[in-house]
Parts: C-alpha cells; structure tokens; sequence
C-alpha cells in the first residue's frame, strides 16, 4: 500500500501538454515556403528574356569577311608542303633521285602529290567566284495606259495593284490583259523603234496566242522566270525592256494574264509570288465582272 501510493503521489494525475512539433518531411510541399522567393523570381523574369542566347559563328563569320584568303590558303598550304619536302631531302643528305626501295622516297612522293592537289584547289577555288546579283536600270521609257471606260473602283484597284508592286518587291512592269484586250500597261517599257519616243504597244491577240501565255493559263497556275536572258520565250515579251532580269507570268482565271517584269535576278520571294496569286484571284473576279468591250486608251 505504501509503495502503490508513493507512486500514486510522483504521477501527476493531469500531466501538462507539450506543443505539438511535427516534422515536415520530404513529402510535404516546399514551394509553401518559397513563395515569395518564386514570386519574386517570375517577376523578375517577366522583365526580360534570362534564356539561353543564340551563339555567333565566329568561324563563319570570319571566312565570310576574309573570302580571298579562304579562298587562296590551299596554295600556300601547298607551296609550304613542297619547300619542306625540297628542305627536307636538302638538309638530310638523301639522293636528290627518287628511289622506289626507299621508304624516305616514297613518302616524299605521297607529300608531293598532296600539296600539288592543293595547289590545284586553291586555283579552282580563285577561278570560280559566285556571280554578284545586283540591282539594273531598266532600259526604256515610263508609259501609264489605261483602258478607258473603266469604272473609278477598278482604276483605283489598278493602281493600287501597280504602287503595292513596284514600291514592296522588285517589279518594274505591268501588263494586264484580259479577255484579248490590254487592260493596264505600266511602268517601264521598250521604247519604240520608230523613234517618238513611245514605249512598245502590247499586241493583247499576239501575246495570248503565244507558248508562254497558253501554257500558263492552261496550267492554271504562277510560272515564274527567275532569269529572263535563259529563256527562249523571251522573244514574246517584246514589250519589256530588253534588260528585264526576271518575269512572273500569273493567269487571271481563263480569259487573262498579268506579266510582271523585275529588275532583279531571282529578286521575287516565296512570299511575293503568293501575295501575287492572291492578288490575281482578286483582279480575276473584279474584271471578270465590270470588263465590257472597251477600247484601248492612254491615261496621263
């Protein structure tokens, strides 16, 4: 009895509660704790682009500003070669004669043969130079003829046709026609060889009955001449200047055509030959319903 309430008396009946500690584990969520760090972070990140930056080709780069000394290094690579091999047997005391039993000699030889070749690239690599591509005059003379009778809508889309053209790619020339009747011709043209100082009419029956004209409307589709001087063809445009570098001929549906002449080789882009047959679909359903027969005049 003594024994049982002595313990009874060092054993609280009510012992006092500890604060609960738990500990978080690696399951529990950290981005509670880092809230604001993050937060902060993204704020950051929203002011400017942190990412990994493109890296500059400095090798590249440096070829493409030192193109003749590119181009001339296999020679001096190849008249080192045979100054070290001349050198070489020189300063060793081998017989100035090739001996085909001696390994010295043959390896010579093999030396010889490799810097020869690269004496030859470097030359192949100066005598062969990418042709410049640049901008020409036209030759000929400024000429804006109009169809008259046309209503002011079509006029204007006209025009706007010819200002989107010349001023956003490199097209110089205009022609429309449609229905075997000229339309629109603008912009520089063949000067006339009866010498007033006209440009060359378009002969609309001539051109539509020509192979260039009739294999485009009968594909239905853009043909482009990236360089005029290639084709025979060019003989039926005799109504551009005789410089013209490049040509997209676009049908306007079955009845028409719009040729336009660039001052620049390979100078129209994907991206203008489509803007031009969008641009043909709409001149195609604009004439196509306010052309009347309408004769040909000249437009100041």
């Amino acid at each position: 009895m003594e024994a049982g309430s002595l313990l009874r008396s060092h054993i609280p009946s009510n012992p006092p509660k500890r604060p609960i500690r738990r500990r978080i584990g690696s399951s529990f969520p950290r981005f509670f704790f880092i809230s604001r760090a993050s937060s902060s972070s993204s704020s950051k990140s929203e002011r400017g682009y942190r990412g990994p930056k493109p890296k500059r080709d400095w090798v590249a780069d440096w070829v493409s500003n030192n193109d003749d000394v590119v181009r001339s290094l296999p020679i001096y690579v190849g008249g080192v070669s045979l100054l070290a091999v001349l050198l070489n047997r020189t300063v060793s005391g081998i017989a100035p004669v090739a001996d085909a039993s001696s390994s010295q000699s043959r390896s010579d030889l093999l030396t010889l043969g490799l810097a020869v070749t690269n004496i030859l690239t470097g030359l192949v690599w100066l005598s062969i130079r990418p042709k410049s591509i640049s901008v020409v005059s036209p030759q000929g003379v400024e000429c804006q003829r109009i169809c008259s009778n046309l209503p002011d809508s079509v006029v204007s889309e006209l025009l706007w046709v010819w200002e989107s053209l010349s001023n956003v790619t490199c097209c110089r020339s205009l022609i429309v026609v449609y229905d075997s009747r000229v339309i629109l011709q603008i912009g520089c043209a063949a000067k006339s060889s009866f010498g007033d100082g006209e440009a060359v009419a378009v002969d609309a029956n001539k051109l539509m009955q020509g192979s260039l004209c009739q294999g485009v409307i009968k594909a239905g589709a853009q043909s482009y001449l990236a360089n005029l001087s290639l084709y025979p063809g060019k003989s039926e445009l005799p109504f551009l200047p005789s410089n013209t570098q490049a040509v997209i001929l676009q049908p306007l549906g079955e009845k028409g055509i719009a040729i336009i002449g660039g001052d620049t080789i390979r100078g129209f882009t994907s991206s203008d030959q489509s803007w031009i047959t969008l641009i043909g679909e709409k001149l195609d359903a604009t004439l196509a319903k306010n052309l009347n027969s309408l004769p040909l005049a000249v437009q100041d």
